[in-house]
């Protein structure tokens, strides 16, 4: 999200150049058989909107989309940074194919909101999270603007820090609204004056800062989870379960997936200066551990849970967003019911597999697709399938070719050869792929190269992969159907990520897989 610079600007854009070279066009155009990237034209300064107190200053719309919602085939709203909530009509007769600018009509719904990170459709309404409320938008006369702003939930802390956004909502799949706060940083001057008092630990920050909030159908809003730094992207899996996604920063190693439910502290300690206010679900903090490896960490702290999947920095993103779940069936492509996760810094997604061991999720996150105009912020998924992806890289500097934007990623109807699921098993892992694999190569352990790190649970900037082991392949058993793989595999540890490269694996045409890499977050190794 918008945010102060993350490490020096040398290192990061030696870090950038470095990345594009390496993924190169080649990839992205391979992507692209698969998963086509539309773009979304924005009017400029002639396009005529049926808002009649409009008025187009020469750029036309700085479209720094910051919320989605998907209210027809042929509508969807579009919320933007500076406060506004547009209707845009006509984007499914945007097809990619010839100059087509003209297609799509723009109405301003709403203004003068605070910063609104997320935009959700309920019933005839839409609702966003503003700065220091939940909001919900009505047009009453049908005139598609907005004349009916009602205030749904409000009462966390907001000192004043710019860093303090408010992100969401969000359903969960009993119907419940969710949203996350972001810790404000380097608090001064009169912001302290805004904070908790007297809290516990020392830790300074406004009420509720770094929790995930839940907002009930009796319209009460409830803290519910801890321990968040910048949590941008929330969303629910099939089961209705909510997840948010953190960004690498102090506390944080790297971006990371986690599981929102009642007690659970994820990582960023200043969250708990509102540990002992009304309603808190985590208690008893006396002392948190820094600069330990995080396995031994978290014996150190037993209120701290682990993530469902961690996504080592620059192999596999560099600053996690939105989150989305896939429910096409079937109409973008082999990945029904996994989660799209967004990618600001170098403007991509990637997808993620999960499953439950010993009642805990974990999984795999895999490479997606790149290539998008800019900082994927926002996402949301159509009847047909396809996923509008609002763009913006506002703040802080991304891979791509414009500032901001609204495209769609369509599924070609073509299956691109993949490691479709991981899974965990006692012994190793299981692999499903999205075609038929050639039993040779596939059969072969040197098609495979695994190891295992782990990351410092510390007060620094983000960490490095620290006690590193490469692991022995000891057997790679294919399946009678060919689309499974099962890997035998010595010196598995929990709590460790394990980074698969499957390089040599052929499908039954000799072509290698469009992606190669897997990293599979072991919190519990299953007992069978």
């Amino acid at each position: 999200m918008w945010r102060t610079l993350r490490m020096p600007f040398v290192r990061c854009l030696i870090g950038m150049v470095a990345l594009a070279l390496a993924v190169g066009s080649a990839w992205a155009d391979e992507e692209q058989d698969y998963y086509r990237i539309i773009s979304i034209a924005t009017p400029d300064s002639q396009t005529d909107s049926r808002d009649p107190n409009w008025k187009p200053s020469d750029e036309g719309i700085a479209l720094e989309v910051s919320g989605i919602a998907v209210l027809s085939p042929s509508r969807v709203a579009v919320a933007i940074r500076k406060g506004e909530v547009w209707l845009l009509d006509g984007v499914d007769q945007v097809t990619g194919e010839g100059e087509e600018s003209g297609v799509v009509t723009y109405q301003r719904f709403a203004s003068a909101l605070h910063e609104p990170l997320g935009l959700l459709q309920q019933d005839d309404s839409l609702i966003t999270v503003q700065r220091t409320e939940m909001t919900r938008l009505r047009d009453t006369d049908g005139d598609d603007v907005a004349d009916v702003y009602d205030t749904l939930a409000s009462g966390w802390g907001v000192s004043g820090h710019y860093h303090e956004y408010a992100y969401g909502p969000k359903l969960d799949g009993d119907g419940n609204l969710w949203m996350t706060l972001n810790i404000g940083m380097g608090l001064k001057g009169e912001q302290l004056q805004k904070i908790v008092p007297d809290a516990p630990l020392g830790y300074r920050q406004a009420a509720w800062r770094g929790w995930g909030m839940k907002l009930d159908s009796s319209g009460e809003l409830n803290p519910v989870c801890a321990g968040m730094r910048s949590p941008s992207g929330l969303g629910a899996n099939a089961d209705g379960d909510m997840f948010y996604t953190d960004q690498q920063g102090n506390w944080v190693a790297t971006n990371s997936l986690h599981h929102m439910r009642p007690g659970a502290f994820s990582h960023h300690p200043e969250s708990l200066a509102s540990m002992e206010l009304r309603g808190s679900t985590i208690h008893d903090v006396e002392e948190v551990p820094n600069g330990l490896a995080y396995p031994e960490a978290l014996k150190r702290f037993p209120q701290m849970q682990p993530p469902a999947v961690w996504f080592p920095y620059k192999k596999a993103g560099q600053s996690a967003t939105d989150i989305l779940l896939d429910q096409s069936g079937g109409k973008f492509g082999p990945f029904e019911n996994q989660l799209f996760v967004g990618e600001f810094t170098q403007a991509s997604m990637h997808r993620v597999f999960l499953e439950k061991v010993n009642g805990e999720y974990q999984g795999a996150c895999f490479p997606f697709r790149r290539g998008f105009a800019s900082a994927v912020l926002r996402m949301a998924q159509a009847e047909d399938g396809s996923v509008y992806v609002g763009l913006t890289n506002r703040g802080w500097s991304s891979l791509g070719t414009s500032s901001y934007g609204l495209q769609r990623l369509e599924w070609t109807g073509k299956t691109p050869f993949e490691i479709q699921e991981m899974r965990a098993k006692p012994d190793g892992f299981e692999l499903v792929f999205t075609r038929q694999v050639d039993v040779e190569s596939a059969s072969d352990v040197g098609s495979y190269q695994l190891a295992s790190h782990t990351y410092l649970y510390q007060s620094s900037y983000g960490s490095d992969e620290v006690l590193k082991q490469d692991l022995k392949i000891r057997e790679a058993i294919v399946s009678e159907d060919r689309l499974r793989v099962r890997l035998k595999v010595d010196g598995l540890r929990e709590l460790f990520v394990h980074e698969l490269d499957a390089g040599g694996v052929k499908d039954e045409n000799g072509q290698p897989l469009l992606h190669r890499k897997a990293f599979y977050t072991l919190n519990n190794i299953p007992q069978e």
